[in-house]
């Protein structure tokens, strides 16, 4: 189990970006690496969430609340118990990210970043996910990079998965 350099305890990850940049691919991987608890946060969306999103509707801000205050929990009960974690959560504005640190005022986040035409393809090229394609323009101007106080680090997603994780652990190391 990897610790981080501060507090000695395992890391409380959330990767986050638009659809598209490969959050779960990372997140599972930094987890097996790390050998930390993994959580998937579309697993934390209600079903009404699922539907509309299904449905090429974006989610308003009283629809994610209760879904970010659900991921804020595991990752909450993750840091309590030191246990650590990984999740994936979109997190495109700094006022979610603030209900997720609200929970774990610790959590580092790793925001995976790419360019609208790379993501955009990777979209149109995925199967079995509820997320359609032409929902991402709105992620897009919906997304408000991490600022400097943020705990995180930004990783473009142009290289390869192994090598996003290599670079993530030696981001929590710092």
């Amino acid at each position: 189990m990897a610790l981080s350099a501060e507090n000695q305890q395992p890391p409380v990850v959330v990767v986050m970006g638009v659809s598209g940049v490969g959050k779960t691919t990372v997140a599972r991987l930094l987890a097996d690496r790390l050998d930390l608890p993994y959580a998937e946060a579309d697993d934390f969306h209600p079903a009404a969430n699922i539907a509309k999103m299904s449905a090429g509707t974006p989610l308003d801000d009283r629809d994610r609340l209760p879904w970010l205050q659900a991921l804020g929990g595991w990752l909450g009960e993750r840091a309590a118990a030191g246990s650590g974690g990984v999740v994936t959560c979109s997190a495109l504005k700094r006022r979610y990210r603030d209900v997720l640190r609200a929970a774990c005022p610790d959590a580092f986040f790793l925001h995976l970043s790419g360019s609208h035409d790379l993501v955009g393809d990777r979209l149109a090229h995925r199967t079995g996910h509820f997320m359609p394609p032409s929902l991402l323009d709105s992620q897009y101007a919906t997304l408000e990079p991490l600022q400097a106080d943020e705990n995180g680090t930004v990783l473009d997603v142009d290289a390869d998965p192994d090598t996003l994780v290599g670079r993530a652990v030696a981001a929590l190391a710092r």
